[in-house]
Formats: C-alpha cells, sequence, structure tokens
C-alpha cells in the first residue's frame, strides 16, 4: 500500500536510529514534512539524519529533547497530524543492569507521547512494540492474541507501554495503534543486535564468529519492509486500538543464520559459543515466528525483501561502514 504523505506535519520520536531514520527517508520520499524528534546531545556528532542538516528549511525539523519530559514531548506533538513513536531504551542485556531506566524511558515516555497526542488532537499515534513481549513462543506463528511474558526486564517494560497506549485508546478514545515488528535487520543497525555482530566480525577477517546460543529461532524483516508496514497500519482504520504484527512468517535458528552470513559476506569461518554471550537461561526466548495476517488483510503490507537479498545488502553496508563497528567487543 503507497500513501500520499504530501503536505502533512509529522512527527517521528526515535528519529535518528535504525528503523526511525528509515521511516523518515520514506516519509519525506512522499512528500511529509518531518519533525524528527532526537535525544539531546550535548556533543557534536553526525548521525543516520546528518544530510538532512544542511538544509535547515527542507523537510526535516530537528527536534532535541528526551520523551521523559513530558513539556517537550507535548511542544514535539502539536500541530502533528500523525506521531510514530519509536522512541525507548533498548537492547536486552543492559536491562538486566538497569531496569529502573528502561520503566522511566518506555513506560513513562509513552504516556507522555499518549497525553500529549490525546491534548493535541492527533489524527493517528502508531507506537512501537517488539515481539520480545510475546517470550518464547507457546504457539507458532505467533498472533497478536499470544500471551505476553515478561522474560527480561526490557521486554516488562514494552509491555508496560504497550499497555498505556492501549488504556488511552479505551479510556480517552485516542487513535492509537501499536505495531509489533519482529526481529528488523539492515543497513544502520547497530552492533548489539546479532546480524551486525556476526557481520562486524567476518569483515574484521576473524576466523571464528563467537555467538551466544545458536538454538533460538528468529523471524527477520528487512528495514525498508518494516517502515511500510509502518506507512501502512497508520491509514488503516481496522487497526485502530489494536495491535498489529510485522514480520516476515519465516524462522531461521541463529546457528543457520550465522552460516547463512559468512555465506552473503564470501568469508570463511568458524562459529563458536562464547558464554559470556549467552543470557540467563530463563530469559532466553527460544522461538519467534510471526503471524503477519492482520498486516496483511487490514493494511495491505507484506515483506518484500527476501532474507538472502537482505542478508547480502546488509553485509555490504556493513563491509563499508567498518569503522562504526568494534568487533572485538561485546556490545550489551
Amino acid at each position: 500500500m503507497t500513501t500520499n504523505w504530501t503536505g502533512r506535519t509529522v512527527l517521528v520520536t526515535g528519529a535518528e536510529g535504525f528503523i526511525g531514520s528509515t521511516l523518515v527517508d520514506l516519509l519525506v520520499a512522499r512528500g511529509a514534512r518531518v519533525r524528527a524528534f532526537v535525544h539531546y546531545k550535548p556533543y557534536a556528532e553526525k548521525g543516520h539524519l546528518a544530510r538532512y542538516l544542511a538544509d535547515p528549511g527542507g523537510p526535516v525539523e530537528m527536534w532535541a529533547g528526551d520523551v521523559r519530559d513530558a513539556g517537550r514531548v507535548s511542544d514535539a506533538v502539536a500541530g502533528c497530524d500523525t506521531v510514530f513513536h519509536l522512541a525507548a531504551l533498548i537492547g536486552i542485556p543492559y536491562s538486566y543492569a538497569s531496569p529502573g531506566a528502561y520503566v522511566q524511558t518506555n513506560v513513562t515516555g509513552t504516556e507522555n507521547m499518549a497525553e500529549a497526542c490525546r491534548r493535541h488532537g492527533v489524527r493517528r499515534l502508531v507506537h512501537t512494540s517488539t515481539s520480545e513481549v510475546y517470550g518464547t513462543a507457546r504457539t507458532a506463528p505467533i498472533a497478536e492474541d499470544h500471551p505476553l511474558q515478561p522474560q527480561s526486564p526490557y521486554s516488562a517494560s514494552k509491555i508496560g507501554a504497550d499497555m498505556m497506549a492501549l488504556s488511552f485508546h479505551h479510556a480517552f478514545e485516542l487513535p492509537v495503534t501499536v505495531v509489533r515488528p519482529f526481529n528488523t535487520y539492515g543497513p544502520r543497525q547497530s552492533a548489539r543486535a546479532v546480524i551486525p555482530t556476526i557481520l562486524a566480525q567476518l569483515h574484521s577477517g576473524a576466523r571464528e564468529v563467537r555467538l551466544g546460543s545458536l538454538a533460538p529461532t528468529r523471524d527477520f524483516t528487512y528495514v525498508t519492509d518494516t517502515a511500510e508496514g509502518f506507512l501502512a497500519v497508520a491509514e488503516c482504520e481496522r487497526a485502530l486500538g489494536q495491535v498489529v504484527n510485522l514480520g516476515s512468517g519465516q524462522e531461521i535458528s541463529v546457528g543457520d543464520l550465522a552460516q547463512a552470513l559468512i555465506a552473503a559476506s564470501g568469508r570463511d569461518a568458524e562459529v563458536v559459543v562464547d558464554p559470556s554471550r549467552l543470557r540467563p537461561s530463563g530469559s532466553e526466548v527460544q522461538r519467534l515466528l510471526s503471524d503477519n495476517s492482520r498486516a496483511r488483510a487490514w493494511a495491505g503490507w507484506k515483506p518484500e525483501v527476501s532474507l538472502t537479498e537482505g542478508l547480502r545488502r546488509t553485509s555490504d553496508w556493513i563491509e563499508a561502514n567498518l569503522h562504526l563497528f568494534a568487533p572485538d567487543r561485546y556490545q550489551v
């Protein structure tokens, strides 16, 4: 589904991030004026939106702030047609060390965003969830009514954020939809994720690829497909007050993924389990596989980029941007 966004003012939080910056690019290509809400940094840094900074009157307006600041959030939302809320504290390993920070950013930050959208009467709030809220699949493929299982402080905070967003629909008729991406991958993804972790090691010449558990399976979706899903769901009336999965509907084990990445990179290496990268046994999600029927039937969305093609594109990007990674260090 392709929608004309010309003339609309759209807020994207987490806009400098992996998925957020890709979504900004798609919105600009379709004529939107984008208010890019980014985390304030007191130092100069050229991120994924740097090319827009050279044109102050262009289609992207940079807003520095913090979603924990209700006043700044309200100012950013004012005058927007649509809000895509992607800002979150992510990463499972760090949530073991600092669970309170996840609650403040993910739960309180979402409450601030929902309240601001309610106050300013936005047409649609699209709130970003994660497949991690499902925990290990009890039934597969995983539909949106699958039980929610908080197997890490990160997933618990995202469950809380999802419920906060949906509560504003039930209590105040806020036009909100929760999108639940499965494992998104592609160019710009940080080293904390498994695919960049593997590719950075391979392109740095490692003869051994060091990973945690090889048995878990994941459902990988290329980043432009995920971003297209956000746009499609934002225009879908049936998705109001609902959760919508964005996943490929196919699964692959981490071990088989590593072999596919070795092939995509053209390198030669052996996969080795590194005990320091293993999650606590009760926290490891063993299986994630998306049922994407709602996204297909309700919003006309389907993934377009195959895993083989997506891994090739990602491998090429990592190789060209290897200076951004520290292959010998485990990123939490």
